[in-house]
């Protein structure tokens, strides 16, 4: 992007600045990222590659999701298919083979992986799980050099400590939404409880990955009050996921979304968390369209062979865009 884009904003030009001399964005510039109909779309996305590249510099990590255990879910998200309230017609298992998981975690590192995702649907893992999940961690840290990231539920110290032993490089769970907007999307647990999984998990040496749903009826200001909390819970990994409506689920169909506002949300979280891994997540093809591409300028990270119940762009697919736009795609073997 030409360095003359921001010339004319004076906004966004020391906004810029001030992020990468380490000053965060107030609440009233946050939201005026995401509302500004005067702020162009182009120079917020310059800007916000400034960021990316101090950091990260043209590379993007490709991320694969192993959907090992569907459905059966006791929680109500009514965004979500596997929501106990749902009738979304998924096929729903329990939870596949080690034989599966672990060439699983083979075809990602041989198809130029950086990290391997594995989601389990339910509360919480009981004790034999956990020592299960470990066992599996450990066989993959051992055998192929990919990181492991995993998504189980809610956890505390003790499963975290376990998880970390194991040789597990990042916990999921994401806030989804703002406190404030809570409890109009679930009703089974609360945001604390989200809260205080993230802080077990990160109180063990785990990296906590936790990102947002934006397209459920949230505010300008929710997402605002999302990026500015996991910022203070330093959260490594973000994933910005754009609301995707699975027929049979809940929340049913949403037109709160365009590329725009999407993009807007991917520069306002690296503006907030500038040194974090942002990634273009679910629903990303479905709501970015033609506008896909532009998500590599404020994110450095991407989904890739689909997610748990919706599918999405193939590796190789994935790959030629991220290289046709001039970035290219890191491996854990290049890491520092």
């Amino acid at each position: 992007m030409n360095q003359d884009l921001q010339a004319t904003d004076p906004f966004l030009h020391s906004l810029t600045q001030a992020v990468l001399s380490g000053v965060s964005p107030s609440r009233e510039q946050a939201i005026r990222i995401l509302t500004d109909p005067d702020i162009a779309l182009l120079p917020l996305l310059h800007g916000a590659f400034q960021v990316r590249h101090r950091y990260f510099g043209l590379g993007v990590r490709v991320h694969i999701l192993n959907n090992v255990q569907n459905g059966y879910c006791p929680e109500d998200c009514n965004y979500c298919a596997q929501s106990k309230n749902s009738q979304a017609p998924i096929e729903k298992y329990t939870l596949k083979s080690d034989e599966e998981i672990l060439q699983g975690a083979e075809k990602s590192y041989q198809s130029g992986a950086y990290r391997y995702c594995i989601v389990l649907s339910g509360r919480q893992p009981p004790p034999a799980r956990v020592e299960h999940m470990a066992r599996l961690v450990r066989q993959i840290k051992e055998s192929w050099p990919v990181e492991v990231c995993l998504s189980a539920g809610f956890l505390d110290r003790d499963t975290a400590r376990k998880l970390k032993e194991a040789g597990l490089d990042r916990y999921n769970h994401n806030l989804n939404t703002a406190e404030s907007h809570y409890g109009s999307i679930c009703s089974t647990h609360s945001y604390a409880e989200r809260v205080s999984t993230l802080e077990a998990a990160r109180h063990e040496g785990l990296e906590i990955c936790s990102g947002i749903i934006i397209g459920m009826g949230e505010t300008a200001d929710d997402i605002v009050t999302v990026a500015m909390k996991l910022r203070e819970l330093n959260a490594r990994s973000i994933p910005v996921n754009f609301y995707v409506h699975v027929p049979g689920s809940q929340m049913g169909p949403r037109n709160d979304l365009t590329p725009q506002r999407c993009l807007r949300t991917l520069a306002l979280f690296r503006f907030m968390n500038p040194d974090a891994e942002v990634r273009a997540a679910g629903g990303r093809e479905a709501n970015l369209g033609a506008m896909e591409v532009l998500a590599l300028y404020p994110a450095n990270s991407l989904f890739s062979e689909g997610y748990l119940n919706v599918g999405g762009h193939g590796m190789e697919k994935t790959k030629k865009m991220i290289e046709d736009a001039g970035f290219w795609v890191e491996s854990v073997e290049q890491k520092d």
